[in-house]
């Protein structure tokens, strides 16, 4: 098994070999720049990788040792056979239980062990990648002809009804508010477990009309799209009367500190009521499960329902395509968005309907 600190050596051995060739071009302290350079481009690179992207990697570079271990192979081999033969246990065995992964799961693993591969200095050919993926999709349609259905499947979408059901089921404590600013606020975004997550006080402004919520968006490329959501003619359901009422909470009960608009928007609470700091994606996540389990919402909600919520209940709600893909920051016309929407539309905009 490949040790951080075998990873280490491998990659000042190869950077040495590299000073040194810059040396023989160009000089001692045209080297020595150089190489303070890639410091400093390692370091920006550290900076601007998503946490979960290191996490994908890390995860997924212990299912290849694992694998590597279990098969007897060398881990720094990418070759064609190990590659295939990586997919095909991934399928067969290559959970911890001893299941098979989900053809998207196995698939998430070989890129990243891919990056791991090339990051120890292995070359792996796009090729013998792409062998291996071909590998993968060929297997997962003989697991569908086999009756096999993997992986959980789209998420369901939050609806007006389930809205209703937690706003009512939310306790009258700052967690309770809490609860309510965070699902009817997302809901009208269209949120990622990531977005709330992620926004400071200052990230949302009260406006005349209601809130805007400056949401960072996009995987790789990043930029900040302003969500505005306007007052609901239903108070009950209002995400501005419910944010609103919650920070205002949290600065009367909890101290002014949390009025400056660098702390978090949306605070994590234990049980006991104390205050644990921003949420993370992975608490937002688990804050809507047991939220809308409160409510004894029929099928409880997940990290993506309320993204979902927004886009199939603005189709069936009438709204331009367009309008919900700036609301919620997909690309216009996004796929999946699109598949969202066919939710509703597939039963209305239906080529078999009123044929007979």
């Amino acid at each position: 098994m490949t040790t951080e600190i075998e990873l280490v050596d491998h990659e000042l051995v190869a950077r040495q070999a590299l000073v040194e060739r810059w040396a023989e071009r160009h000089g001692v302290d045209a080297a020595r720049r150089l190489a303070e350079a890639e410091d400093l481009a390692d370091a920006v690179a550290a900076e601007i990788t998503p946490d979960n992207t290191v996490d994908t990697y890390a995860k997924s570079w212990r299912v290849w040792t694992r694998f590597c271990a279990a098969g007897g192979l060398p881990e720094l081999e990418g070759s064609r056979g190990a590659l295939v033969t990586f997919v095909a246990w991934m399928l067969r065995e290559g959970q911890q239980n001893g299941r098979g992964y989900a053809p998207s799961s196995a698939s998430t693993h070989l890129a990243a062990a891919v990056v791991g591969l090339r990051e120890r200095g292995v070359t792996v050919s796009g090729d013998d990648q792409a062998e291996a993926r071909a590998g993968l999709e060929g297997l997962a349609v003989k697991l569908l002809q086999a009756g096999e259905r993997r992986g959980r499947g789209q998420a369901v979408g939050g609806d007006i009804d389930g809205l209703r059901a937690i706003a009512r089921a939310c306790p009258g404590t700052l967690t309770g508010d809490r609860d309510k600013a965070l699902v009817l606020t997302g809901f009208n975004y269209a949120s990622r477990s990531q977005d709330p997550a992620g926004l400071q006080t200052g990230d949302i402004t009260l406006h005349s009309r209601g809130l805007v919520v400056a949401v960072l968006t996009g995987k790789t490329k990043h930029s900040v799209r302003n969500a505005k959501i306007r007052y609901a003619d239903d108070p009950e359901i209002c995400p501005v009367r419910a944010y609103t009422a919650y920070r205002a909470r949290l600065v009367e009960e909890r101290g002014k500190q949390w009025a400056d608009p660098s702390t978090p928007a949306f605070v994590g609470i234990d049980r006991w009521g104390h205050i644990t700091g921003g949420m993370g994606p992975d608490s937002v996540t688990r804050a809507i499960k047991r939220i809308s389990a409160r409510a004894e919402v029929p099928i409880a909600w997940t990290g993506h329902s309320l993204r979902i919520g927004l886009a199939s209940v603005g189709r069936r709600k009438g709204k331009d395509s367009i309008a919900i893909a700036d609301q919620g920051g997909w690309a216009r016309h996004s796929r999946s968005m699109l598949g969202y929407m066919q939710v509703e539309d597939g039963w209305d905009d239906n080529a078999s309907a009123d044929l007979t």
